[in-house]
């Protein structure tokens, strides 16, 4: 068997990248650590039920020159992971994920692991449905074509009767949403349940000629989520959102039911793993790769220029994943009409410009945010976008 192997059959593995910074051992201890203990066992112990036959089948294979690794105590690791280790359709991104990211954060050989890129094979993609609807089939559903989506998200974030929910979400329709997003603090309180209010606002928006995807938040147990789902679809919604701390295969099992729902991943707890000051984690568009390849629609991918400001070009590069699988990036976390046409310019058209307070705390209401969010993206503005622009500003 060979360990260190630069030329692998990509076929046969999926291939992670790693970045490491070793505590006390150079990289290629580290890297023997954590290929042989995420595969077939303790790296250290060998025992008698181990075979060159087991080795060659079931092991972690270093995708570098020993040698190489063994004068270096930092950098990156190209680890190639066995596909026969998985039943892709069942065991799916959550045992993948496991075997990723799991016992090298108890080795103290490590000072930090990142996981930074992954290859799959066509072996394992097959398994993975990818958007039902993504970019395209959102832009015909809406009829929005060559503009960002104009996007609102439900404030206050809980508290509200489903009535009164109803009478927000008439307000960001006709100014001109063609995307609403309950907030993830939402699931299913006793004052506004899902049994009360999915019904309630789907019918009132499939008796409207204008096509606006309402994603209704389902957050809970994989049990729930999964019965929810089929309860919205039954019940004329079309979208759900799912939060991050939901689980990553939920995202796989809601694809898998194929109900026809435009599904949103949304993000807020991802920094727990995803942030770099962390020394174990992994980056967020790792996320965003699994994320597109289990099928989310539309996905809150970062923000630029609002109260949160991510890098420019890692916003960039987080954006080119998503298109890649047809997922629709939603900028969010301080978007407002100032800012969509800097974000334009610096990402394109195909995203969802998702605000909340810019549209609620419109100094005129709701309905006057979501026109100025309308006039800002169509550069036609009026009342309600000058009075936007006084109160949050500009941005080139």
């Amino acid at each position: 068997m060979l360990f260190y192997n630069n030329k692998i059959d990509e076929d046969k593995y999926v291939i992670a990248t790693y970045f490491i910074k070793s505590r006390n051992a150079d990289l290629a201890t580290c890297a023997w650590n954590l290929a042989i203990g995420q595969s077939v066992g303790n790296p250290n112990v060998r025992n008698q039920w181990e075979s060159e036959e087991l080795f060659e089948q079931s092991s972690c294979v270093i995708v570098h020159d020993k040698k190489e690794l063994q004068t270096l105590t930092q950098g990156e690791v190209k680890i190639g992971f066995p596909i026969i280790n998985t039943d892709w359709q069942g065991d799916g991104v959550s045992h993948l994920l496991c075997q990723l990211m799991g016992g090298q954060m108890d080795i103290d050989t490590f000072d930090s692991c990142r996981l930074t890129h992954l290859v799959f094979p066509d072996a394992v993609k097959k398994y993975f449905l990818g958007p039902a609807h993504g970019i395209t089939g959102m832009r015909d559903y809406t009829k929005r074509y060559n503009k960002p989506f104009s996007g609102a998200i439900v404030k206050p974030k809980t508290g509200m009767p489903a009535e009164t929910l109803l009478n927000m979400v008439k307000e960001l329709v006709d100014g001109g949403c063609d995307f609403i997003k309950e907030d993830e603090i939402m699931s299913n309180p006793s004052f506004c349940t899902l049994e009360e209010r999915v019904p309630l606002i789907a019918n009132w928006l499939n008796s409207q000629s204008k096509k606006v995807v309402y994603a209704v938040c389902i957050n809970g147990d994989h049990d729930h989520i999964l019965k929810r789902t089929k309860m919205v679809a039954d019940m004329g919604g079309n979208a759900i959102h799912v939060n991050f701390w939901s689980g990553f295969g939920v995202y796989n099992a809601i694809r898998k039911m194929d109900t026809g729902l435009f599904l949103h991943f949304q993000k807020s707890g991802d920094k727990v793993i995803t942030d770099k000051r962390h020394a174990f984690g992994i980056d967020w568009n790792v996320i965003c790769q699994l994320a597109g390849m289990m099928g989310v629609d539309t996905i809150h991918a970062g923000m630029w220029g609002g109260y949160l400001s991510d890098d420019e070009d890692d916003l960039r590069d987080t954006i080119n994943v998503l298109h890649d699988h047809n997922v629709v990036p939603a900028l969010s976390c301080g978007m407002h009409p100032g800012l969509v046409q800097a974000n334009i310019k610096q990402f394109g058209n195909d995203f969802i410009a998702n605000v909340g307070g810019a549209i609620h705390g419109h100094p005129m209401g709701t309905l006057a945010g979501a026109k100025a969010m309308r006039q800002a993206i169509d550069k036609t503005h009026g009342i309600e976008y000058e009075q936007a622009i006084a109160k949050w500003g500009f941005v080139k």
